[in-house]
């Protein structure tokens, strides 16, 4: 019964605490409709192996069971071909889950899955009904809530979210209108640290993430190929992708262990391990 309720409960205070439940949707009908970023516009032609991206999800499940998280898959469905990135969808603070407010027609309707989700697994949860915020640009590090203000997220959506999140400091943080969401610019692996793709934001923003932070910067190259976008799951350890190999010689040099794992054809989307997971449990 102990254990029942448990698994009700959502709990999520940072983005580097041990993972321990996660929601992923595998990538079934994954490929790129309308280039709706820079890395889509580069992969339109080539576009998406499902079966390849099948394979490669696949691996990363696997990776993330192995070091002890909770992994729930939610259904894909053919009409969302963006559905694998369930990081947007929603985002977990303290013990709510709150479900996004989708900023594009395209992927307006999968929050409801996660909706469904919550509400037959009992898990705390809350609807932004403003729109519009995505979870790519919600990054949670204590009572402090970065927000990317971006195409797919308002500050008008922030405003509502800083009032039901009264003890937090909710953080607008603008960035350069190419780049679809914060999280694949600046993403916190720990405390002390965090990456940052430093050409996307004015230097007011750097300033104010270096008073809390030693930054490591990402360059464009590895930019493009989701460099900031790693996965961290807990006591130091960071998911990031092979192809990136001077962010994951910071990571080293800093001192995390560097679980190297290759999704490259999920990448092609503008997404990477993060983007790639919906947090709803961490310690």
């Amino acid at each position: 019964m102990e254990r029942k309720e448990s698994n009700k409960r959502a709990g999520c205070e940072n983005e580097y605490g041990t993972l321990e439940r996660v929601l992923v949707c595998p990538p079934a009908f994954m490929k790129i409709e309308e280039a709706i970023n820079e890395t889509q516009k580069h992969f339109l032609k080539d576009n998406i192996d499902q079966e390849k991206a099948m394979e490669q999800h696949k691996a990363f499940i696997q990776l993330l069971h192995e070091h002890g998280a909770d992994v729930v898959q939610l259904p894909p469905l053919s009409v969302y071909p963006e559905q694998v990135f369930t990081r947007d969808i929603g985002f977990t603070i303290g013990d709510t889950v709150f479900i996004s407010s989708m900023g594009t027609e395209m992927r307006d309707g999968e929050e409801s899955i996660l909706l469904d989700w919550l509400r037959e697994s009992g898990v705390p949860h809350k609807k932004i009904k403003t729109s519009s915020i995505e979870g790519g640009d919600v990054v949670v590090d204590g009572k402090t809530i970065w927000v990317g203000i971006s195409s797919r997220t308002t500050i008008e959506a922030v405003e509502e979210l800083r009032t039901a999140l009264p003890e937090y400091e909710v953080i607008e943080v603008p960035f350069d209108s190419q780049f679809l969401h914060l999280d694949c610019l600046f993403n916190i692996v720990s405390d002390n640290d965090a990456l940052i793709y430093k050409e996307a934001f004015d230097q007011k923003t750097i300033d104010r993430f270096a008073e809390r932070y030693e930054l490591m910067s990402v360059n464009e190259d590895e930019q493009f190929t989701m460099g900031p976008n790693v996965l961290s799951i807990g006591n130091d350890k960071v998911i990031s992708l092979p192809v990136n190999k001077e962010v994951n010689r910071k990571l080293k040099r800093a001192g995390y262990d560097v679980l190297e794992l290759d999704i490259s054809e999920i990448i092609k989307s503008g997404g990477s391990f993060r983007c790639c997971t919906l947090t709803v449990n961490r310690s």
